[in-house]
């Protein structure tokens, strides 16, 4: 018995064209796989459990507040990363006044885990007398991504 591929003087005309078309697709289409499609395979065979990240969000009077208080967040494994979006509008009703300020808003990406040590930190360093600590459970995302909050901030 015989084991691999016929070899040419087996094959007809037709036979063995197709042979050839057929093992030169399979080359392209394994390179194509290997620059794309296993990347997105990987990244779609990747789990994460809905819940186990969260987006923290965190109000500042000023751009000097908000980066030291996103640089401590990280320096801290507190967050894999705060985002700082300058420039918003806060309408807010505060000792029974209507209040409008300027702020910055803080994003935080981070383990849900720690969200109580994150707003203990910010209680403890943040100017205002009632700091914003707010936050959402993360329930899909880019799984590469979800996968580097967990591996940069522990549990």
């Amino acid at each position: 018995m015989r084991i691999g591929l016929p070899g040419a003087e087996t094959l007809k005309g037709g036979s063995l064209k197709a042979l050839v078309v057929t093992v030169l697709l399979s080359v392209f289409m394994f390179q194509l796989l290997r620059t794309v499609g296993l990347r997105a395979f990987s990244m779609a065979s990747e789990t994460y459990m809905s819940g186990t990240h969260s987006a923290a969000f965190v109000t500042c009077p000023n751009d000097t507040v908000a980066k030291d208080l996103a640089r401590g967040i990280v320096e801290r494994k507190l967050a894999a990363c705060v985002n700082i979006i300058p420039a918003i509008k806060s309408v807010y009703e505060w000792q029974g006044k209507i209040e409008e300020d300027n702020e910055v808003l803080l994003m935080i990406k981070t383990r849900s885990s720690k969200v109580p040590a994150l707003a203990e930190y910010v209680r403890s360093n943040h100017p205002y007398e009632v700091a914003e600590v707010i936050s959402l459970p993360i329930d899909q995302g880019n799984p590469p991504y979800l996968k580097w909050i967990g591996e940069v901030v522990p549990e």
